[in-house]
């Protein structure tokens, strides 16, 4: 059982304007992707950026990279800024070793203040 507890995925999305900021708290991995997936791809057609902070995410898997690269096509092709906040060392080592690290940034990069 602790297993399972330990693979739950919990978020909430908060608006402001044209910015809708996701903030994850758990694990994002094989099995807890499509809620997440289906939430944050309705919000792309009426916002201008999405932030998803990942400061409480304590692991990423390859489904859950897998998600997130789909999240970035889908929110590019509809004109939609797309961006990662604090990335923890174990998912800014998939990135670098994926050569992903570049495409996502971190929005502190990009003048984007979460309050």
């Amino acid at each position: 059982m602790p297993e399972e507890v330990q693979k739950v995925l919990t978020f909430e999305i908060e608006r402001d304007g044209n910015t809708a900021v996701v903030k994850c708290q758990g694990r994002l991995v094989a099995g807890t992707t499509e809620e997440f997936q289906r939430k944050v791809k309705l919000l792309l057609p009426e916002t201008k950026v999405v932030v998803v902070d990942l400061a409480e995410l304590a692991y990423v898997d390859s489904t859950g990279l897998g998600t997130l690269v789909r999240l970035y096509a889908s929110a590019r092709q509809q004109g939609c800024e797309f961006k990662l906040l604090h990335l923890g060392k174990q998912l800014r080592n998939v990135l670098k070793m994926t050569n992903l690290l570049s495409v996502f940034g971190e929005t502190e990069d990009h003048g984007i203040n979460i309050a």
